[in-house]
């Protein structure tokens, strides 16, 4: 049985509105896509109060899960595009990641069966 290649997650934490830059070059870079969560959080850098109560910044989580050949580029590419070199504009980091399903059509572009792990039977829905 072929194994499915190793795999890493790229977590970027982003201002509000600034996602759609990082996920268009880590596109570009060779990922396959992104999932975008919002949320909230501060920064040294980010610590604003309005009439004495502290305001949280609204944030952009980005998700991207990829191949672990391509994470040198990809990490280079939304470190660019998302101005990381410069204080308060983000920060992104990579976990390793020890088993990953869901990605079929990963694995059928990689020739495997995506058939060869065990599935239950699917429900109507999700």
């Amino acid at each position: 049985m072929t194994e499915i290649p190793k795999h890493d997650l790229i977590v970027t934490i982003v201002k509000k509105g600034c996602c759609e830059r990082i996920v268009k070059a880590a596109k570009n870079a060779g990922a396959e896509g992104s999932t975008v969560i919002p949320a909230r959080g501060s920064g040294i850098h980010e610590q604003k109060k309005l009439m004495g109560i502290p305001i949280e910044p609204e944030k952009e989580v980005i998700l991207t899960i990829i191949q672990q050949h391509k994470t040198k580029d990809i990490l280079s590419a939304v470190k660019k595009a998302g101005r990381m070199n410069q204080p308060g504009t983000g920060v992104a980091f990579v976990v390793e990641l020890k088993e990953v399903v869901g990605i079929v059509h990963l694995v059928k572009a990689l020739g495997l069966d995506p058939d060869q792990q065990e599935e239950d039977e699917p429900e109507h829905g999700c």
